[in-house]
């Protein structure tokens, strides 16, 4: 029963898309639409294939994948920490929420210049504007994870002598942990959209080069393809591992019955 529904949400999911090609595959060649403004289907299928061949596509991929997953985790090792110690001192949340809330707003896009000052074009300064997506957003649902956590939970834990380290670990990750995941899901969100700017800008590789490089060629279908490759990892990143992971923490701390 429950495979069966999954089929039918994936269906229709994919519903909406299967749609939208159709309607591309139609109206284009259609309206005889200047390939310099808007590719056909088939170009763009063609040009999926020529770049899977010459392994341009794949690099490009490899390149922008590796940027995320590096400017995530080390957003990650210091922004948990960091969310946890404003969680459980008041004298550290107050002093920092004021350049949080200053500093939240620029996370991303808007560091990408002086990025390119501090270290130059290239994996360094993608992986910056990528830590700053991720960093503010995680840090802060890390800090209302603490704090959602009742504090007669924590009066508990220490009355039957549980250390720092117990606290730690058996208390205060735990109870934040949904809030973590959420953050992260939400944060890879603003990572994705400033890597792909940060690479029109700041790289000679990656998915955002492809589309800058395209550009200037007039070459709409690699445009296109790039932005369908950008569109489809992001939905395959987050339906198969942010979304699952999401709801089986939350389904792990009793925050929801599992169906």
């Amino acid at each position: 029963m429950r495979s069966r529904q999954r089929f039918l949400s994936g269906l229709l999911f994919l519903l909406p898309f299967a749609v939208l090609l159709v309607l591309w595959a139609v109206l284009v060649p259609w309206f005889d639409v200047n390939p310099r403004l808007f590719p056909r289907l088939s170009a763009v299928a063609e040009a999926g294939v020529e770049s899977v061949r010459d392994g341009t596509l794949v690099g490009h991929i490899g390149a922008s994948l590796l940027r995320v997953l590096v400017g995530t985790v080390l957003a990650l090792v210091v922004a948990v920490p960091l969310g946890i110690a404003m969680g459980v001192s008041p004298v550290v949340s107050i002093f920092l929420t004021p350049l949080f809330r200053f500093f939240s707003v620029l996370a991303g896009i808007a560091w990408i210049p002086i990025a390119t000052l501090w270290f130059g074009y290239g994996f360094g300064a993608i992986t910056f504007v990528i830590f700053n997506a991720v960093f503010f957003i995680v840090t802060y649902n890390t800090l209302l994870g603490v704090s959602t956590i009742p504090p007669a939970v924590r009066n508990a834990a220490a009355s039957l002598g549980a250390g720092r380290w117990a606290m730690l670990t058996e208390v205060l990750l735990p109870g934040a942990l949904p809030n973590i995941v959420t953050g992260i899901r939400t944060g890879l969100g603003f990572a994705w959209r400033g890597l792909i700017a940060a690479e029109m800008i700041a790289t000679n590789v990656g998915l955002g080069y492809m589309l800058f490089v395209a550009r200037d060629f007039y070459r709409t279908e690699v445009i296109v393809l790039g932005m369908i490759v950008i569109g489809v990892l992001w939905l395959l990143l987050d339906r198969l591992l942010l979304a699952p992971l999401e709801r089986a923490t939350i389904e792990r701390w009793g925050m929801v019955q599992r169906a």
